[in-house]
């Protein structure tokens, strides 16, 4: 009965869920997008680099800090609203990819180096040849933690004043009212499980083009 009349109160209110889910999915994206845009590089800095293992090491231990609590850290500098939001998602999406890009990295054989060069491939055709391509999977897998992460806690969002499927959850909560609790729960892990499925296909693909390329 309770999911028939969450359906109904779903049909009956579409503009607001696809304004709220518009929403969610655009601080998730952008969110993951600077986190790719920002950690990938680093990874790689990291994996080469002589201190490059205390780095991941205190990004480690920054996992640990909850996110409504980097939400609270967020709201004295940047105010309500979708930047702090943004900044404080960033941060929660960046350990993951950030740890698995130098994992991947560290872990390549040597063997598989020494024979690029003496190949004649330049570091940076040895990178993007041969290296990313191999820590591929291991980045993906980074990234699907993070994207689920980041879209499940974006509904806290809603606490600044950010908008998302979080308003659903709070405005249930404050209403007492089933139906939007429900409405924005299901819908919020309808998205982070459509962002697995998509993206352990690519992370499936990347295996297989890993595997075709060794055999090959």
């Amino acid at each position: 009965m309770l999911l028939l009349q969450t359906w109904s109160y779903a049909l009956a209110h579409q503009s607001d869920l696809w304004l709220a889910v518009r929403e969610h999915v655009s601080l998730s994206a952008a969110a993951l997008i600077v986190a790719v845009l920002t950690c990938v590089p680093l990874g790689i800095w990291t994996s080469r680099a002589r201190g490059g293992r205390s780095v991941v090491s205190v990004v480690t231990a920054a996992r640990v800090v909850p996110s409504l609590a980097v939400l609270a850290f967020m709201l004295p500098i940047y105010g309500v609203g979708f930047r702090s939001a943004l900044v404080a998602l960033i941060l929660l999406a960046c350990p993951p990819i950030l740890i698995n890009t130098d994992v991947a990295l560290r872990g390549i054989d040597p063997a598989i180096r020494e024979a690029a060069l003496g190949m004649g491939m330049r570091r940076a055709q040895l990178l993007a040849r041969v290296e990313y391509p191999l820590a591929l999977p291991v980045v993906i897998a980074g990234l699907r933690t993070s994207t689920v992460e980041v879209i499940a806690s974006a509904t806290l969002a809603a606490f600044i004043g950010a908008g998302g499927l979080g308003t659903f959850i709070l405005d249930g909560l404050a209403n007492n009212d089933m139906r939007q609790l429900l409405l924005g729960g299901v819908t919020v892990a309808l998205l982070a499980l459509f962002a697995e499925v998509v993206l352990g296909a690519a992370s499936s693909v990347a295996a297989w083009q890993r595997r075709d390329s060794a055999r090959g």
